[in-house]
């Protein structure tokens, strides 16, 4: 009997888009399944919005199967509403992913980059760049897909930053990663 490489569901929560990216982990190959965006109507009322997440990410989960979850933190904002409006969001997808049994392993925004571009101050576009780079993706996602996918990434490499990298055929060289 063979064990199932791990397939980590990456989430990028927001209440008008959450980010959703899908990889696989052969050995310490990263594979791309699939990304994209669930997106929630800003005309209707909260909870409808609410159950437009829940119900993407239960559709993401029941067409790609994955067998664990890795969530991005709430961060602070300087506005406390959307704040609040953030954490109903970050709400729904940790109860979607949790409604489907799936194990969930939370990063800090600044944990996702550090693993994934190598500091945690780096721009949105860094981010996508690098994650076109270690999935080898012919063209770049959205920027809330390739948030998603890099928690994703942050999880299968242990959130462990680039120290996890090393052996994949990858270093850093100037803070940057090189092939």
């Amino acid at each position: 009997m063979s064990i199932a490489a791990p397939r980590i569901l990456g989430i990028d929560p927001g209440l008008r888009i959450t980010g959703f990216g899908v990889i696989e982990l052969h050995g310490k190959q990263l594979v791309y399944v699939a990304s994209g965006c669930i997106k929630s109507n800003d005309k209707e009322s909260l909870p409808d919005r609410i159950k437009t997440l829940f119900a993407g990410i239960s559709e993401v989960i029941a067409t790609y199967a994955p067998n664990q979850a890795a969530v991005e933190k709430v961060f602070v904002n300087v506005n406390p509403q959307s704040t609040l409006l953030l954490g109903q969001a970050r709400g729904a997808a940790l109860s979607a992913l949790v409604h489907a049994g799936l194990p969930v392993a939370e990063y800090t925004a600044l944990q996702t980059k550090q693993a994934v571009v190598g500091h945690g101050k780096a721009a949105k576009e860094q981010v996508q760049e690098m994650v076109i780079r270690l999935l080898g993706l012919p063209g770049a996602p959205t920027a809330d897909a390739a948030d998603a996918l890099a928690c994703a990434i942050c999880h299968a490499h242990g959130g462990q930053g680039l120290g996890a990298l090393a052996t994949a055929g990858y270093r850093v060289r100037g803070g940057r990663l090189v092939g």
